[in-house]
C-alpha cells in the first residue's frame, strides 16, 4: 500500500516497482479508482457476462488483462465499501466473477493500491475497510511530498532536462 498527497509520484514509484520485480515482462495496468463511477468500475475491475444485464457484452476486465502482471488500484480510498469487499475476496481467493456471471476465473494478479490519505484516517473516516487495508498492508510506503523533499529538486531538474531535451532534440544543459 502506496500512500501520499495527490501528485507525489505515487504510480511512477508503482511502476519502478512492477519493472524491477518478476512480472516485468507482463502488463502492469493502473485505473484511479475516483475518477469512475461504482457500477463503471466494477465492470472495468471484473469484466462483464454476456446476458448479465441488459445490453451486456462478454469483456474481460482488468484483473483478466492483467494476469501474470500487476494491476494497481490508484485512490482505493475512492472506491465503495462493497466494492472493497469484492475486492478482498479476489486477494483471499485469487479468483473473480464477472459482472453477471456465475463462473469463477483463476487470477494471478500483484495488486498494488494507493491512496492520498494516511491508512489509519482512511479507515477511521470509512473510506477503507479495515480488513482490506490489512491485507493490502504487506509494506506500507509514504511517499512524501516535495515539499518535505527539497534535496530531491536538483535530481528532477536533471531529469526533466534529459526527457526534453531527447524529446525535442534540444541540448539545453542546466537551468538558472
Amino acid at each position: 500500500l502506496i500512500y501520499g498527497d495527490t501528485g507525489t509520484g505515487k504510480e511512477v514509484f508503482s511502476r519502478a516497482i512492477h519493472n524491477e520485480s518478476n512480472r516485468a515482462n507482463k502488463p502492469f495496468i493502473p485505473i484511479n479508482c475516483a475518477a469512475l463511477p461504482e457500477g463503471l468500475l466494477e465492470g472495468i475491475l471484473f469484466g462483464t457476462t454476456k446476458g448479465g444485464f441488459t445490453g451486456a457484452i462478454d469483456r474481460p476486465g482488468l484483473f483478466e488483462q492483467a494476469d501474470g502482471g500487476t494491476l494497481l488500484l490508484d485512490e482505493i480510498n475512492s472506491m465503495s465499501i462493497l466494492l472493497q469487499a469484492k475486492l478482498l475476496r479476489v486477494l483471499q481467493e485469487g479468483v473473480i466473477r464477472r459482472v453477471g456471471g456465475i463462473k469463477d476465473i483463476p487470477v494471478d494478479v500483484r495488486i498494488i493500491a494507493t491512496t492520498n490519505e494516511e491508512p489509519y484516517t482512511a479507515i477511521k473516516n470509512g473510506t477503507m475497510r479495515k480488513d482490506l487495508y490489512y491485507r493490502l498492508s504487506v509494506i506500507n510506503i509514504n511517499i512524501p511530498p516535495l515539499r518535505e523533499r527539497k534535496e530531491d529538486i536538483p535530481e528532477f531538474i536533471k531529469t526533466f532536462i534529459k526527457t526534453y531535451n531527447d524529446e525535442f532534440s534540444k541540448d539545453v544543459w542546466d537551468i538558472s
